[in-house]
């Protein structure tokens, strides 16, 4: 993704991927009033997954909007501490009691489609309209129900390829740019491969997540089921190729990890990275903290970064970007003030935040050098800065698709991948049957 500049950096990016999130409370007390409506102080509840270290993050953005806005009292409920998919059953069950909700969390577009097709949401468009603000101009991806606006996004997630670069130098291989392939990529895996046994260093790890099914669909297509006009995906041809890549990596090169130990000793990505048994990860930005983490991710070596592959060199290097949603409860008594406070935390740029903005109007360099400040060592911090600001990838435009039931679709590439690599069925075969149960699923939820 290319940070574009407006009067300075200005960021130019967005999704999975991809959420890691122990409640913390403002709690200030219940809904109390002084002398008139004027000033009333009222009490709104944020619900997410906040775990302890977010939780911390949350309450500096509470005590700095409670600062600035001395009528307003928000309390933050986390449901699940570190656990965005556990945190959305709790919420559906909350809202489907009829508790009032005025702000949540939620982890991906499709997670806010799927709760407005319910009518546990609230449009936004009023509020846009009474702040003069224009979302399009303001955020990179802005979730669209039947042609109104449900989701203000908190954080932006790009997607790019950690690299060992102790383990580049070692083989030789310098560290990539913008152009290089999924071709390239294997290329690489093999040549970083080394070891056996225990002591193996894979040349890449592919997670158990449908991300690493076929990247391209997930990370080049504006959509990662649909086409634009609502019809399957899964007969495009990178899901073949992509396939056949991965079981050609797995079986014949042996430079990845197979998927039976990865779905059976249930790891964890960012573990065969730092300790060093896979040289490369295609990951996000939510792990820009990560390489100078050394208490909770100890290594020796530095990390270089590197812009997701592409399918072909000819192809343009536009990539989907993610990220957390600020949606307000339809039910909600207080939903001006739930607006404010999303506004102030997608906006805010302060030492409170550790992710990369959403909003398009903020100078995110700093940001990310106020990350990585006083660890540098353990970055090449030229391939960082390259592959977030220099490389040239854009934002792809937003798909003009809004369907709610994306997880349906995502099972059934999750469990056609599962039937090619584990009960070597072909590529071709697995595809056909992934088009079909798709079909089922659109027709279906088309009635």
């Amino acid at each position: 993704m290319k940070f574009k500049r407006k009067a300075g950096l200005v960021v130019s990016s967005t999704i999975l991927a991809v959420s890691v999130l122990a409640g913390c409370a403002s709690n200030k007390g219940s809904e109390q009033a002084t002398s008139g409506d004027k000033d009333e102080v009222v009490t709104i509840k944020y619900y997410n997954w906040d775990n302890e270290i977010q939780a911390a993050t949350t309450e500096q953005y509470i005590e700095q909007f409670e600062k600035e806005n001395p009528n307003i009292n928000v309390e933050s409920v986390s449901l699940v501490p570190g656990n965005s998919l556990e945190t959305l059953k709790k919420l559906d069950v909350l809202m489907a009691s009829g508790e009032k909700v005025d702000l949540v969390m939620l982890p991906h577009a499709d997670a806010v489609f799927e709760r407005t097709a319910q009518g546990v949401l609230a449009p936004l468009d009023e509020f846009y309209e009474k702040s003069n603000l224009n979302p399009e101009e303001e955020y990179y991806v802005n979730p669209q129900y039947e042609g109104k606006y449900y989701g203000i996004q908190n954080n932006v997630v790009q997607n790019y390829v950690l690299l060992n670069k102790n383990a580049l130098d070692e083989a030789g291989l310098p560290v990539p740019k913008l152009g290089w392939t999924w071709d390239d990529f294997a290329e690489y895996a093999r040549k970083l491969t080394k070891g056996e046994g225990e002591e193996k260093q894979y040349g890449a790890y592919f997670h158990n997540w449908s991300l690493y099914a076929n990247p391209m669909a997930q990370i080049q297509f504006k959509h990662p089921f649909l086409t634009e006009e609502g019809k399957t995906n899964f007969d495009d041809p990178t899901f073949e190729y992509f396939f056949n890549l991965r079981r050609t990596m797995e079986k014949e090169d042996q430079s990845i990890k197979p998927y039976s130990d990865v779905i059976g000793a249930k790891l964890n990505y960012r573990t065969e990275f730092f300790n060093g048994d896979a040289a490369m990860l295609l990951t996000g930005t939510f792990t820009i903290n990560d390489p100078g983490d050394l208490e909770n991710y100890p290594h020796d070596f530095k990390t270089a970064f590197a812009p997701v592959p592409l399918y072909s060199k000819d192809d343009k290097p536009e990539i989907f970007m993610g990220g957390n949603f600020l949606s307000i409860g339809a039910n909600s008594d207080n939903k001006e003030e739930a607006f404010k406070f999303a506004r102030f935390m997608s906006t805010n740029l302060t030492e409170a935040r550790t992710e990369l903005p959403g909003w398009k109007k903020g100078d995110v360099k700093p940001l990310v050098e106020r990350f990585i400040s006083g660890k540098e060592d353990m970055y090449d911090v030229e391939s960082l800065m390259y592959t977030l600001f220099e490389s040239g990838v854009e934002p792809l435009p937003t798909s003009k698709v809004s369907i709610t039931y994306g997880s349906q679709l995502d099972q059934i590439l999750t469990d056609g991948f599962s039937q090619f690599i584990l009960e070597d069925k072909s590529a071709k075969e697995v595809q056909d049957w992934m088009v079909k149960e798709a079909n089922n699923v659109i027709e279906e939820n088309s009635k």
